[in-house]
Formats: structure tokens, C-alpha cells, sequence
């Protein structure tokens, strides 16, 4: 059974969610130190890049102002060859991209919603 696109868009914005809630009020270096909160932010992260990519092509069209390139490749940008994470990059994402990324993503919640409302 294959899944719609949409929850893969509420999964994108669950993991920004949980990547917020992990990091909280760090700062880079106590990230940098926390091998917990790196583990579960680059997983996330990793899960975003997957879900970025059962986006349908009409709906990257339609919201084009979304990197939805950039965000199927996190788990690339992140993944430094075969020697690990950087973790570097990722409070890079967390930090630059994230914040970008998070508003577009709710407002494709937020259609979703508005068009749900309109069949009705």
C-alpha cells in the first residue's frame, strides 16, 4: 500500500517539530557535545530528506519556493562519504535551512487543510 503524499509532507514538518524540541535553546558547541541530540536531530534529518522524495513532481512545481532538491539530498549533505556524519552541517541545517524550510511546509498543511474544507 502506498502512502500520499501528504503524510509525507506532515512528516517533514513532525521532524522539523522534533528537531526543534531536541535542540531547544543550545548552543553549537553543547550540540556539538551531545551525542544523543546529534544522533536523534541527524536521523530526523535523514527522515526528511526520504520523505522529500515521495513528493509528487506537481506538487514541487506548485511550491516551488521549497529546496526540494537540496532537501532530498540532506542525508548526502550530512553524510560525509563513508566516515560518518558532520555534524557540523548538520547544526548548519538546523540552524539555516530549518528555519526556511519549516514555514513553507506548514503553509502545505495548511492548503491541504483549506482544500479539505472546500469539498466538504
Amino acid at each position: 500500500m502506498t502512502r500520499e503524499w501528504k503524510f509525507f509532507i506532515q512528516d517533514i514538518y513532525d521532524a522539523i517539530q522534533y528537531i526543534k524540541e531536541f535542540v531547544g535553546e543550545m548552543k553549537r558547541k553543547e550540540f556539538l557535545a551531545d551525542e544523543k541530540t546529534r544522533s536523534a536531530v541527524a536521523f530526523k534529518i535523514e527522515n526528511i530528506g526520504e520523505a522529500s522524495k515521495n513528493i509528487p513532481k506537481e506538487i514541487k512545481t506548485k511550491y516551488k519556493d521549497l529546496p526540494w532538491t537540496d532537501m532530498a539530498r540532506m542525508r548526502d549533505k550530512i553524510t560525509h562519504f563513508y566516515f560518518g556524519i558532520n555534524y557540523k552541517v548538520v547544526w548548519s541545517v538546523v540552524k539555516k535551512e530549518l528555519p526556511v524550510i519549516e514555514p513553507a511546509i506548514a503553509k502545505i498543511l495548511n492548503d491541504l487543510k483549506e482544500s479539505k474544507k472546500k469539498k466538504k
